[in-house]
């Protein structure tokens, strides 16, 4: 732990430290903080990229998350999670509990104006399979 954090006053934790981070936004880009509310068993959105870097964590529930050449993995209440945006694709971002709702709440740096998301379309995902991990 870092000397900045040994000061903090009570009840004040830090999560998660990403000091790569900085290096993925883009000029001029806004701070944007997205709250997403998954329902039970719902699979969330297709694949897709963000236009800039997602920091967020994980307030209620279960996400499966997975991101172009990372693993899937399961983040429960309580896990950050990064992902760099710009050209990796989002593959999942699903509710992984079948009879519970899942929320996150994440911080976008995105290009002013730009969509939240961009769905990506078949030719470009069967383009780059070699690049997922794991195939289903």
């Amino acid at each position: 732990m870092s000397a900045e954090h040994v000061q903090l006053p009570p009840g004040v934790e830090v999560v998660s430290t990403r000091s790569e981070a900085a290096a993925w936004i883009p000029a001029g880009a806004e701070a944007r903080t997205i709250r997403v509310t998954l329902s039970p068993g719902d699979p969330g959105a297709p694949p897709h990229r963000h236009p800039g870097p997602v920091f967020g964590y994980v307030t209620e529930g279960e996400i499966l998350f997975e991101l172009e050449g990372q693993e899937p993995r399961v983040l429960k209440a309580g896990d950050a999670l990064f992902e760099p945006g710009g050209d990796v694709i989002h593959y999942q971002g699903a509710n992984n509990l079948p009879d519970a709702q899942s929320q996150l709440v994440v911080t976008m740096f995105a290009p002013p104006g730009t969509p939240i998301l961009t769905v990506v379309g078949a030719q470009e995902l069967a383009e780059r399979r070699h690049l997922r991990v794991t195939q289903y």
